[in-house]
């Protein structure tokens, strides 16, 4: 069975071969403490500022998932509130979660067709940090980075939170228009989940240190000091960096997957236009994923078209939330070949 859920997708065909060559290296067994741990740190370090484009001066911190960031940085970064933008599921819940930690924290909920309006944008002194959603996996839509470099612009003296849960390695990120990064590994990484990335530049490394706060299981200061000789706070998923450091090895750079994958992308959105009875669940290409394709429909024509889907062999991913019954969401991942998404637009069309 093929999978294009959007998340946890399919890996990649050579994690079989990693996962052999990491057994006969013996890094399943290797000590988190030792030099070998902190080379495998350190170069995975490097492969992401050399195949991601991650600036030189920003880290690379390791977590157990995307969500944990969420309580990381609102516990650890954040002094006053936090302002989320977001159109879906995955936004509302971290603002959630960061009222949980300070309730003062507010949102502005826009449409999934909707484009920010950045000269629209009123966020006061009262907020230090504005909280972005780039690629909502819920309702397959994004922000552009044209946006967020408006945003940028406007609030140069904010830091500035993303959420690229779905798009990190599938997509080209201009990392210098924000100050956090996060992401998981179980979807454009195309690695078993279990592991999360959390990237900050040197702002919001002067921030956590300001700010001080320490104690906690995931306290950032605690982080960045084990961090800083390679090392991580606690016995990490040791099996889950190595994965990472040979994705990483194998991957082009990042430009290059960008293109292969805006161009798949636009087959599949050529294939749903033309469908008498299947829609774009995003009418508006500025604000549509690259990673993640939403289609909705007649919620007996959804149900029918996922049946006959799975006969074929192709598994495709539901709807999320409320958006369950009258959508599907196709993964646009790198892991996913050319050749499978050619042969489930051959099955599209005939819907």
């Amino acid at each position: 069975m093929l999978t294009f859920a959007a998340g946890p997708s399919k890996v990649y065909e050579s994690v079989p071969k990693y996962l052999q060559e990491g057994y006969e290296q013996g890094i399943m067994s290797a000590n988190h403490r030792s030099d070998r741990f902190m080379r495998l740190y350190q170069e995975t370090e490097s492969l992401m500022k050399e195949k991601l484009h991650m600036p030189q001066d920003y880290k690379l911190l390791f977590t157990s998932s995307a969500t944990e960031n969420w309580e990381i940085i609102s516990q650890s970064i954040i002094e006053s509130a936090s302002y989320h933008i977001y159109s879906g599921s995955f936004g509302a819940k971290w603002i959630k979660f960061a009222r949980h930690i300070i309730p003062e924290s507010e949102e502005l909920k826009i449409q999934a067709h909707e484009e920010i309006d950045v000269p629209g944008l009123d966020i006061s002194e009262d907020f230090d940090l504005i909280a972005i959603t780039q690629n909502e996996t819920s309702n397959a839509s994004q922000v552009a980075m044209e946006k967020l470099e408006e945003i940028r612009d406007k609030y140069p003296e904010k830091l500035i939170a993303v959420d690229t849960t779905s798009s990190m390695a599938g997509i080209e990120l201009n990392f210098e228009l924000a100050d956090i990064w996060y992401s998981s590994v179980q979807k454009c990484f195309g690695l078993p989940a279990g592991l999360g990335i959390l990237i900050l530049s040197p702002r919001a490394i002067a921030k956590a240190e300001d700010k001080g706060e320490s104690g906690r299981y995931n306290s950032l200061s605690f982080m960045l000091k084990n961090a800083a000789g390679f090392q991580t706070h606690y016995t990490p998923n040791v099996l889950g960096i190595y994965l990472l450091n040979r994705v990483l090895k194998d991957l082009p750079e990042i430009q290059h997957v960008d293109s292969s994958l805006r161009n798949r992308m636009k087959k599949l959105e050529d294939c749903i236009v033309g469908s008498k009875s299947l829609r774009l669940l995003v009418d508006n290409a500025a604000t549509r994923s690259t990673t993640v394709l939403g289609v909705t429909g007649l919620e007996e024509t959804i149900t029918k078209v996922k049946s006959e889907a799975m006969d074929q062999g192709f598994q495709l991913g539901n709807g999320y939330g409320p958006l369950k019954p009258t959508s599907f969401r196709i993964a646009n991942f790198p892991a996913i070949t050319d050749e499978e998404i050619n042969s489930l637009i051959d099955f599209l069309i005939k819907h």
